[in-house]
């Protein structure tokens, strides 16, 4: 229904905390219910036992912990087969330590780049961006872009799929809070940019429907002298970005 509202009035029963992740009864483990992860009701539970102590498992639902730190190395990302996806999501892990030869384009939705190690260049339609541990980056749906590693990289990437990824309504906090969009960096048509274009051969390797399509041309696409409007990649660190409650925030 519409305008439907759940079942709740805010009970208790036993020995309970009065806030939630405050003040556990001591001796007990907390254990969080709800329908639909950080939304919607939710109920505390406290247990004489840790919710994660169990011994088995059968059937198809098995908890999962991912090694990443072996996998193989690729040199492309259009390759990564994905370790966790639904309709929304996609995420991949990326090892990568050689420059591409080609460039990638991914038609199904935004990717977030997020440089666990390494160094190197990203350079894509809109420029050139170094990139270091602990950058984000943003890159639109249909971007092309390829990755020049200076060190062995390890990158998490999250696409979006069929959607974008786009900044909440920060409330009365204001539009600086977490992080200030006067620290989004963009690309720049620089002159590591245009010392990599080129009349040689390339190809593009575009995903679209979750099925990949290459396109030839006889020059390096990357070849623009200038852009002008208000969409575009974005990187910011880990350093530029403050919780409300941290002590970097002011």
């Amino acid at each position: 229904m519409k305008h439907s509202k759940p079942i709740s009035a805010g009970w208790l029963q036993g020995d309970a905390s009065r806030q939630a992740h405050v003040g556990l009864p001591p001796g007990t483990f907390e254990r969080e219910l709800g329908r639909e992860g950080f939304f919607g009701p939710a109920t505390q539970m406290y247990h004489t036992h840790p919710p994660t102590g169990w011994s088995s498992w059968e059937g198809p639902l098995r908890p999962r912990a991912f090694d990443l730190t072996g996998s193989t190395r690729n040199d492309s990302p259009a390759q990564l087969i994905p370790l966790l996806h639904n309709d929304q999501v996609k995420l991949r892990f990326w090892n990568t330590d050689q420059a591409m030869d080609h460039l990638v384009r991914n038609a199904d939705g935004d990717e977030l780049l997020f440089v666990h190690a390494g160094e190197g260049a990203l350079f894509c339609d809109y420029g050139h961006l170094r990139l270091r541990p602990g950058d984000y980056v943003v890159l639109p749906r249909g971007t092309m872009w390829r990755m020049e590693p200076d060190t062995a990289m390890a990158i998490l990437m999250v696409e979006a799929s069929g959607s974008g990824y786009a900044l909440p309504d920060k409330g009365i906090v204001g539009q600086h809070a977490i992080f200030d969009p006067a620290m989004l960096d963009t690309p720049m048509l620089d002159q590591a940019f245009m010392e990599q274009r080129s009349e040689d051969p390339w190809r593009i390797v575009v995903k679209c429907r979750n099925e990949l399509s290459t396109v030839r041309y006889p020059f390096n696409p990357l070849d623009a002298v200038g852009w002008s409007g208000d969409l575009a990649p974005v990187r910011i660190n880990i350093e530029h970005i403050r919780p409300l409650m941290s002590h970097r925030y002011h």
